[in-house]
């Protein structure tokens, strides 16, 4: 028998090719974000990211193949320890109307010489089938474009 209260939620972990200074700011920059956020594209489409890093203040992110379809997130910083802690409450939308709030707690962390280890837990997701998108797709395709970004700016 499964409790209906258990919190749905997901962790996961990524390497990436910078240091914690350097991959913080990629991730909380707005300039440096619309860069990564369509780095993989074929066909540019929409980015509009604003951010007002600072306990309290938001994110944000507004990005689609075109203005018929939009996603959108508005984070809430909640803590900010540069270059270690991140933590936002996220609510997110789809272009058909649905919207979801989650809990994101991220960290960064050295690994090795230029390397970062970030966690992420993210939480309050509605049903399982939307944690297992944000695990294997969202996340993962984040994460790929910021590497992009990271790799092409170290060279």
């Amino acid at each position: 028998m499964s409790n209906v209260n258990t919190p749905i939620e997901l962790r996961l972990t990524r390497v990436l090719p910078a240091t914690p200074d350097v991959v913080f700011d990629a991730y909380t920059d707005a300039e440096k974000q619309k860069v990564w956020f369509s780095i993989l594209d074929e066909e540019p489409g929409v980015v509009r990211i604003e951010v007002d890093l600072r306990v309290g203040g938001q994110q944000t992110a507004v990005w689609g193949p075109n203005e018929e379809t939009l996603f959108t997130e508005v984070q809430t910083f909640l803590e900010i320890d540069r270059p270690h802690r991140l933590v936002t409450e996220s609510v997110g939308g789809t272009p058909d109307g649905q919207s979801m709030t989650t809990r994101i707690e991220m960290t960064f962390e050295p690994e090795g010489d230029d390397r970062t280890l970030v966690t992420v837990h993210q939480s309050g997701f509605p049903a399982p089938e939307v944690r297992d998108f944000f695990a294997s797709e969202a996340w993962v395709g984040g994460f790929a474009r910021l590497e992009a970004y990271l790799v092409r700016e170290a060279r």
